[in-house]
């Protein structure tokens, strides 16, 4: 029997497709069972590298030259063959047994003792290129880590620029990426049903197909999206250098969400006020249930007194408490202008505070080198390491974007201020009454201790829906001890131009707007 395996490799599919080794070692081949009349019965080609064990077309033939379905193989070099001792050595068996090995580019005679010498030693170095190549490549990898340059394919959201460059965000799939974040951070999907409307908003992956659930997972805990970069198989944390999809206060409540909850089911009903309102006498949530036709919530602890309320009294009593911010459209105007004299005061602040923020910034710089001094040291083990670094680019996330912000100055205040006076206008306005999704988002944000003392809803307002609240009784009381005595030079809230000292309604417009802008400066609506 004088047939002969032939058996060609690349290391990767792109240089098969795209390269002529392929073709150069079939050349060679050929060429070499000509020269020694050798028949070559049939060819085993391959993508696989061979730094590692187990691949698919080399390991069938060896079983097949193990039946003697042939009386060899045929191969271009060492290195193709084998790239580990480990295959090398099996196929050194098999050329104990008998079986005949010919390399077409090496003139050795593997049944001599220089040949196998020869070839061990060829071998030996194909190994010892993989491991330096190894080493090499997890040197750039870490190189580029460093660099703040994620070296992997991009995530879902994202899209490559080639080699060294950090990723961009995907015009088309990055707005469905950041619209997952905002659905599920609101609380009323799980992720069954935040899978199903991202599918019908577009949003695929890199194959096209729908995101599976564990993908959509892990988009949820991937803090690349807030410019971190995460290497999953080590634990470890770097900062990047592309561009946030979103926001770490954004990232900060999915987490929240995804950790709390144990199990995502599906729900049977999806209330308005899910997980929103409290019973005044144990704190625990009101559970919602739909009766007759109507929604009730209940509290289920027996020692309570009874505490049940209606979806529709629940919405009666939140209009009841809008009615109480009683601006017309007229006040809101008139407070936007005063507004925006405080604005001006205010932005002189603002340059102390982005210096704050940078001391912020150098102070958990100096915390990282001296936790890395720590690990290097051995002080600490590389998990608490890892956890610790993380926190802290994390919090240097939250003040380079507290700092970018402050840094868009009087812009990003109007801009803020823009927003929530069309909030109140909205909800305040009789004109345009809010649904009730809109009646629970507002009351989310603009209260706080929200409970029901059996049929009467509890509220507290936040700062400065407080301000409003109270707003008839300010507006013609006595002045602030704090307020311009040239107010009227500037403002036109009561109609005057020139006065000694404010009168009772400038007063009373001036304080609101300090208030407000205060509280939309700091950020803590």
């Amino acid at each position: 029997m004088n047939s002969y395996y032939a058996y060609v490799r690349v290391s990767t599919v792109k240089q098969g497709e795209k390269g002529s080794s392929l073709q150069e070692q079939r050349g060679a081949i050929e060429a070499y069972a000509k020269r020694n009349d050798l028949t070559v019965a049939e060819w085993f080609e391959e993508t696989e590298t061979a730094a590692k064990r187990g691949r698919r077309v080399f390991n069938h033939m060896l079983k097949l030259l193990e039946k003697n379905r042939a009386a060899g193989v045929i191969i271009h070099k060492i290195d193709r063959s084998a790239r580990n001792l480990k295959d090398w050595a099996d196929l050194g068996e098999m050329i104990d047994r008998g079986v005949e090995v010919h390399f077409a580019h090496e003139s050795l005679d593997l049944h001599s003792r220089g040949g196998r010498l020869s070839a061990d030693i060829q071998a030996v170095v194909a190994a010892d290129y993989i491991r330096n190549l190894r080493d090499e490549v997890r040197k750039g990898f870490n190189g580029r880590l460093k660099q703040g340059i994620y070296p992997l394919p991009a995530p879902l959201g994202y899209k490559d620029q080639g080699s060294g460059l950090p990723k961009t965000p995907d015009p088309v799939m990055g707005p469905l990426v950041r619209r997952a974040f905002e659905i599920y951070a609101t609380g009323r999907s799980n992720l069954h049903a935040l899978r199903a409307q991202l599918h019908a908003l577009g949003l695929r992956n890199r194959r096209g197909r729908a995101v599976s659930l564990a993908g959509l997972s892990w988009v949820l805990n991937n803090p690349f999206y807030i410019g971190l970069i995460r290497i999953k198989r080590t634990g470890e944390t770097y900062p990047g250098i592309h561009q946030p999809l979103i926001s770490k206060q954004l990232f900060d409540r999915v987490q929240a969400i995804l950790h709390g909850r144990t199990k995502n089911r599906g729900l049977k009903y999806d209330f308005v006020f899910r997980r929103f309102l409290r019973c005044a006498t144990c704190g625990y949530r009101l559970i919602g249930s739909l009766q007759k036709g109507r929604v009730y919530y209940r509290c289920q602890t027996r020692t309570c007194p009874t505490t049940c309320l209606r979806e529709d009294a629940v919405a009666e009593q939140l209009d009841r408490a809008i009615a109480e911010l009683n601006l017309d459209s007229l006040d809101i105007d008139l407070l936007k202008q005063e507004c925006a004299f405080v604005t001006k005061d205010i932005a002189g602040s603002r340059e102390q505070d982005v210096k704050a923020l940078q001391l912020s910034v150098s102070q958990i710089d100096d915390r990282v080198l001296r936790l890395t001094d720590a690990y290097i040291d051995r002080l600490i083990d590389k998990e608490l390491f890892e956890t610790r670094k993380a926190k802290l680019l994390e919090e240097r996330i939250a003040i380079q974007e507290k700092i970018a912000e402050f840094s868009q100055g009087d812009s990003y205040l109007d801009a803020k201020l823009t927003e929530f006076l069309e909030l109140i206008r909205s909800l305040a306005g009789k004109e345009n009454p809010a649904n009730l999704e809109e009646k629970r988002e507002f009351a989310k944000s603009a209260t706080s201790n929200l409970a029901v003392d059996q049929k009467t809803l509890v509220y507290a307002w936040r700062p400065p829906f407080d301000a409003f609240a109270n707003w008839q009784e300010s507006l013609y009381g006595a002045p602030h001890r704090g307020a311009s005595r040239t107010f009227h030079k500037k403002s036109t809230a009561c109609g005057k131009t020139q006065a000694r000292k404010p009168c009772s309604v400038c007063a009373s417009y001036h304080r609101l707007a300090r208030i407000i802008m205060s509280v939309l400066g700091d950020d803590k609506e």
